[in-house]
């Protein structure tokens, strides 16, 4: 089984991935590095190519368009990128939270290197959370990501997940102000992505809201059905649709009944339960190649584009 997390680090309770090496909490940021993989540079160097013919002598010539990325410690290379290509180094991910986690009361819990050293990131506990109906908690989080292969922008998004179930959900609810994409053509100025972000700590409270709306709403088993059938459902060549009825069985019985926290008050019978199903389906139960394989798609991938549509989708029956 291939894997994509190459090397991963947590502190708290095992991840719901279930993957990682575990730290004790309030660890430094050198430790993180170590422990997390992401203590190596990204190098670069020019292409070079052999123009020589076939049984000539080599000639190396110089593309200076294009730059070869690579590790500092293995040396393995990453990527051919851009001469414009702005790198954002392995340290930089965790200096990002320095002082979040020294005067602002966040504290990280995961860290971790996938792809190789292709994609990178860390998620730190913001101390913000809530309960719907007393027994549903929901924790928020910071992750702060990016990659070296021009496959994700450097990342900075609000999340939440839901502890019952340990579900994983973007909070996307203001206008797009709770995410920051800095992309590889400009610099990554830590100060500033910060500064955006700081606005939208008020996008927690319109998801608090959100979430609260949505468990009080009670939904009808055609609703659920129709739902499902928007969500999983694919165009086809003749303005028709194709639907994923194996995947909308899975859903709806983890919305009925099967996943964790289906018969919380919150969840039962209601749109945020529905939701919930659909990003168990996505964090737990789809599936993929191997565990961190689900992983980089329930965060940066289908999965989250998914979660996306879903969390659209419900908002909309309010």
């Amino acid at each position: 089984m291939s894997h994509e997390i190459e090397t991963m680090a947590y502190a708290g309770q095992t991840p719901w991935h279930g993957l990682g090496k575990v730290l004790t909490p309030n660890q430094s940021l050198d430790t993180w590095a170590n422990q997390s993989g992401l203590d190596f540079k990204i190098m670069e160097t020019p292409v070079r190519f052999n123009s020589g013919l076939l049984g000539a002598p080599e000639k190396i010539q110089l593309f200076s368009d294009q730059k070869v990325l690579y590790r500092s410690d293995t040396k393995a290379a990453l990527s051919v990128v851009s001469n414009r290509y702005q790198v954002v180094q392995p340290d930089e991910i965790l200096e990002f939270y320095r002082d979040l986690t020294e005067r602002s009361g966040f504290e990280l819990e995961t860290a971790g290197v996938m792809k190789g050293g292709r994609k990178l990131w860390a998620l730190a506990k913001t101390g913000q959370s809530f309960s719907i109906k007393d027994k549903d908690r929901i924790n928020g989080y910071l992750l702060l990501a990016t990659a070296c292969d021009g496959s994700l922008a450097t990342t900075a998004q609000f999340t939440s997940v839901r502890v019952v179930c340990n579900n994983t959900l973007a909070i996307a609810l203001s206008g797009g102000k709770d995410v920051v994409k800095v992309p590889h053509s400009t610099t990554f100025e830590p100060d500033l992505v910060k500064k955006e972000l700081g606005i939208s700590f008020s996008a927690w409270d319109n998801f608090r809201y959100r979430m609260t709306k949505l468990a009080e709403r009670k939904l009808k088993d055609q609703e659920a059905d129709a739902f499902l059938r928007t969500l999983f459902s694919i165009p086809t060549d003749h303005n028709g649709r194709q639907y994923m009825d194996r995947t909308m069985r899975q859903v709806k019985s983890i919305y009925e009944g099967k996943g964790r926290g289906a018969e919380l008050p919150s969840a039962k019978g209601t749109a945020f339960g529905l939701l919930n199903a659909v990003t168990a389906f996505v964090d737990h139960e789809r599936r993929a190649k191997s565990v961190d394989h689900r992983l980089d798609s329930a965060w940066f991938g289908q999965g989250a584009t998914l979660k996306a549509k879903a969390l659209w989708q419900t908002t909309a029956l309010i």
